[in-house]
C-alpha cells in the first residue's frame, strides 16, 4: 500500500484479528483502537472474538496507508474513506465523476491557478523593479568620487 512492497492477502473469507495484524504489520492495541473508530470494522460473534472479511482487511491497509505514511488523523482517514466510498458510489451509479468532485476539483486547480498567478506577478516585479537593474549614473560618480577620496587620503599617509 505504501509503494514500497506489495502486501499479498491470503484468498480466504475470514480472519482472525492476530491474522490481520499480521498482514497488515500493526499492532493488537492498534488494531482495536482502529475497531472504536470504525465501528463496522469485523464482526463480532456474539461474545466470541471478532472476525474480519476479506474486505475490512483491505479496509485496514487501506486505513495504515492514510495514517502512517499520509499522516493523517483516524477522523481524518475516516472522513477521506467515506469521500472515497462515496465518489465510488455515485460513479456506480452515474458512471461518470460526481458534482460534487468536480466541484470540489475546480475550486481546488483554481485557488491553485490563483497562487500560480500570484508567483508570477512576485517574479515579473523582481525583474523589472529598479533596484536589480544597473547601478544609475549618480551611484556610479559617488562610488568613483569615494574611490578617489580613499586614494587620496592614502597619498597623504605615505608622506
Amino acid at each position: 500500500m505504501d509503494g514500497s512492497k506489495s502486501i499479498r492477502i491470503p484468498r480466504r473469507s475470514s480472519f482472525r484479528s492476530s491474522e490481520v495484524c499480521q498482514i497488515a504489520e500493526i499492532k493488537p492495541y492498534v488494531l482495536r483502537s482502529w475497531e472504536q473508530e470504525f465501528s463496522d470494522l469485523g464482526k463480532a460473534k456474539g461474545n466470541g472474538p471478532r472476525v474480519y472479511r476479506r474486505s475490512d482487511v483491505e479496509r485496514v491497509l487501506r486505513i495504515k496507508q492514510l495514517t502512517f505514511h499520509e499522516g493523517l488523523t483516524l477522523a481524518g482517514a475516516r472522513r477521506r474513506l467515506e469521500e472515497e466510498q462515496g465518489l465510488l458510489n455515485e460513479g456506480e451509479e452515474n458512471g461518470a465523476v460526481s458534482v460534487k468532485a468536480a466541484s470540489a476539483l475546480h475550486k481546488k486547480l483554481t485557488e491553485i491557478e490563483t497562487g500560480l498567478r500570484g508567483i508570477l506577478e512576485m517574479l515579473d516585479k523582481d525583474v523589472s523593479s529598479p533596484g536589480r537593474s544597473k547601478p544609475t549614473k549618480r551611484s556610479r560618480q559617488k562610488t568613483t568620487s569615494h574611490r578617489k577620496t580613499k586614494a587620496v587620503k592614502r597619498k597623504r599617509t605615505r608622506r
